[in-house]
């Protein structure tokens, strides 16, 4: 039996989408499925055992008690479906990014207000137990002050990803991660990217300017054949490495060199459950607001024009 008194819908089950099916039958509150791929929906209806539509207009009509829906779909299409959402004051996790446009963003944000609904979006490095240590070691003031991130995502390109490039799949992970661990914005946007392989961006390197001099550089490819995932942040009085993949920090200093162990943990499943505590009224502590979320698609959208031009993008928020 399920601690979650709740039914969730998964619109979406390709990709990434498979996933959240998943760990939501995992946490025994997945109640209904929507793609429209009727060979995969059949597939998932039978194997979980539970209702499947190849479109929304069925969702909603047959199922009567969504507490939330996810939207795993393509990235230009999440405004159209999160809105119609949202319109039937059903609550939303939208995967990420939000939206393409930051305008469109702002208008979810409003139209979630307005209906009174959770409104959020899946990035899930905020949930990965090495970036919640990182997280903690930086509020604790135990390496110094923070004063620059560089993080570094490299793969072979998702075959699920045809209506974006990488900036918008997979650089706006640590755009997010490094405006949660500096717990700022950004002002100023500078980029470079470019196209090797496919018909959108596969290879980016964006810098974020803070005040105080503080940066972040982020380095994206679609062209290495081997995962990395890895990041570092140097503080006034040390640097913390780590691995999003293994979940492994290192902590060094002038005199020690510190490798925390923990148990590893599925940041997806993390993740979810910080969205089902939200629906059950409690507060949780990492959860994306639909903010953040516009925060980071703007920045997206600056590392673009960016590139496009050469020229730095000023922000304001």
């Amino acid at each position: 039996m399920s601690e979650y008194d709740l039914n969730i819908a998964v619109i979406g089950t390709g990709g990434w989408g498979k996933n959240h099916v998943r760990v939501l039958n995992d946490l025994g509150v997945l109640s209904a499925v929507c793609d429209s791929d009727e060979n995969r929906i059949k597939s998932i209806s039978s194997k979980y055992k539970i209702h499947s539509y190849s479109n929304l207009k069925d969702l909603f009509e047959k199922e009567r008690n969504l507490d939330a829906c996810l939207v795993c779909t393509p990235t230009k299409t999440h405004y159209a479906i999160a809105s119609e959402i949202i319109k039937r004051k059903i609550n939303v996790f939208v995967e990420k990014p939000l939206s393409f446009s930051s305008v469109e963003c702002e208008e979810l944000t409003k139209l979630s207000k307005q209906h009174d609904v959770i409104l959020t979006s899946g990035y899930i490095e905020r949930f990965n137990p090495a970036i919640q240590d990182l997280k903690h070691i930086i509020e604790e003031n135990t390496c110094g002050e923070l004063l620059m991130m560089e993080f570094h995502r490299e793969n072979r390109m998702p075959l699920h990803i045809k209506d974006v490039g990488i900036i918008y799949d997979t650089s706006v992970h640590d755009i997010d991660t490094a405006l949660f661990i500096f717990n700022s914005k950004p002002t100023v946007v500078f980029a470079r990217s470019g196209r090797k392989f496919h018909s959108s961006e596969d290879f980016a390197t964006i810098m974020l300017g803070f005040e105080n001099q503080k940066v972040a550089i982020i380095a994206s490819n679609w062209i290495t054949p081997k995962k990395v995932r890895r990041f570092s942040a140097v503080c006034s009085e040390g640097i913390i490495t780590g691995d999003f993949i293994t979940q492994e920090i290192k902590i060094d200093d002038e005199n020690k060199t510190l490798i925390p162990r923990r148990q590893f943990q599925e940041p997806l499943t993390l993740e979810l459950k910080s969205f089902l505590q939200s629906l059950t009224g409690k507060i949780t502590k990492f959860l994306v607001t639909p903010e953040e979320a516009t925060a980071v698609t703007k920045i997206a959208e600056a590392a673009l024009i960016s590139s496009n031009t050469g020229a730095p993008v000023y922000l304001t928020y």
